[in-house]
């Protein structure tokens, strides 16, 4: 589980920012019996620096995963420090997580600027005190008196602009496993996720996904969709398509195709429908529902971005609901994500969606840097109505309309059309 996640200098992060996922207010009973809470949602204007927060935490995992594979030697480090300053280029960027696996705290962090890992380090805390796993400045690196001694052996490996997690697990150094297993396993839904191919074409690219069930959430979200089947390519597809792949590719033979089927109701029985011809709300669905259920299996963070895209408030208020039900998620799978539906603050046919523990905002300073910050700032009540209050301004983190501007443009605009020549 994350107990919390630091960044600083990654895009409108300028200063450290915190996401803090531990129970702030005693009075209200957990979620589920956890140190850490299931469920965490980031409100705020648009450009405000919501979505930087989640693409912060993948940057993270991306260099933990693929550091090692994608660096080359000497070829310095790609990140994205905060553009409207000058001196943060010159400065390193920063990010920290605090995770519990296995029942034992570890905190794993690094911290890298335009040519190399500047710092990286690893604890953990299995009888509540810190225990040093090892500890990296430049080319420097110091172990705990419990470490083992074969993990130098990989430091003799690690280039200046690699992470020494993403090597040392590659020599089969355990004592680092379960950290770097914790970041593969996270579920995303991204912008960047959304653009891969099988996504837009419907094709079910493995075969751990429990259909019935996502066919039962459809259902029961008045989709219209009865169930769902896997259609294999015919020889006929098969063969036109494997006749089209880059030669580049070799002679490998390639697995068929299985595209989707969906039998919805209608006047004459059912009728099947591809997925493209679904509702953009049922595609939204469907693939949050795949990640969704299979955090919930293994007990791991779902980060997404725009949880609310294309989906009635009703349908992501259940989805919430799926994180933080113990019945529901007894392995302590948790939910974060971004949205700008503030209706997720109140109440939704008669239940919160969302505690005070769950609420967090962005607002960007005068200087365009993003400030980080929970609802629990404001002490607000239990029985508060914070989807109003957020609404009225009270905790910051809404746009600043100018009307003015609004009417300049749009009188403008006006002008503009006046001015044009006549079609002939």
């Amino acid at each position: 589980m994350l107990l919390s996640f630091r960044v600083a200098n990654h895009r409108s992060l300028r200063h450290e920012q915190q996401l803090l996922l531990t129970p702030s207010y005693a009075d209200e009973p957990a979620d589920v019996p956890w140190e850490a809470l299931t469920v965490a949602g980031i409100f705020g204007a648009n450009a405000s620096g919501k979505s930087n927060v989640i693409d912060a935490l993948q940057y993270m995992t991306a260099m933990v995963s693929r550091s090692f594979r994608e660096s080359e030697p000497g070829g310095g480090v790609e990140r994205h420090p905060f553009a409207l300053d000058p001196q943060a280029r010159d400065e390193p960027s920063t990010f920290v997580a605090d995770i519990i696996v296995d029942g034992v705290r570890h905190t794993y962090g690094f911290a890298v600027d335009d040519a190399r890992v500047v710092e990286e380090w690893m604890y953990s805390y299995p009888h509540k005190k810190r225990r040093v796993i090892f500890h990296r400045e430049l080319d420097e690196f110091h172990y705990g008196e419990h470490s083992p001694q074969a993990l130098k052996q990989a430091e003799q490996i690690t280039e200046q602009n690699v992470l020494f997690l993403s090597v040392a697990v590659r020599s089969k150094q355990r004592i680092l496993l379960p950290v770097y297993e914790w970041f593969q396993q996270i579920e995303w839904r991204t912008t960047q996720h959304l653009a891969m191919p099988y996504f837009v074409a419907g094709v079910l690219a493995d075969e751990d996904v429990d259909l019935e069930r996502i066919v039962t959430l459809l259902r029961a979200a008045d989709t219209g969709i009865e169930d769902a089947i896997l259609i294999e390519e015919s020889e006929e597809e098969y063969v036109t398509r494997m006749s089209r792949r880059p030669r580049a590719m070799g002679d490998r033979d390639a697995p068929r195709r299985k595209r989707l089927s969906f039998q919805h109701r209608g006047a004459d029985g059912r009728a099947a429908l591809k997925m493209r011809e679904q509702s953009t709300g049922t595609q939204s669905l469907y693939w949050l529902a795949r990640p969704a259920f299979r955090a919930l299996d293994r007990g791991v963070p779902f980060i997404v971005d725009e949880l609310d895209s294309s989906l009635h408030p009703f349908l992501t208020a259940q989805l919430i609901k799926l994180f933080s039900d113990p019945e529901n998620n007894p392995r302590g799978a948790q939910l974060i994500f971004t949205s700008h539906d503030v209706s997720l603050l109140g109440r939704i046919q008669g239940q919160e969606v969302l505690k005070r523990d769950h609420i967090w905002f962005t607002e960007k300073d005068e200087c365009g840097a993003t400030e980080l910050f929970p609802v629990s700032d404001f002490n607000p009540r239990r029985d508060e109505n914070r989807e109003r209050r957020y609404l009225a301004g009270r905790y910051g983190a809404v746009p600043v309309l100018r009307d003015e501007l609004f009417a300049a443009a749009l009188a403008a605009r006006e002008e503009d059309n006046t001015d044009a020549p006549e079609e002939p």
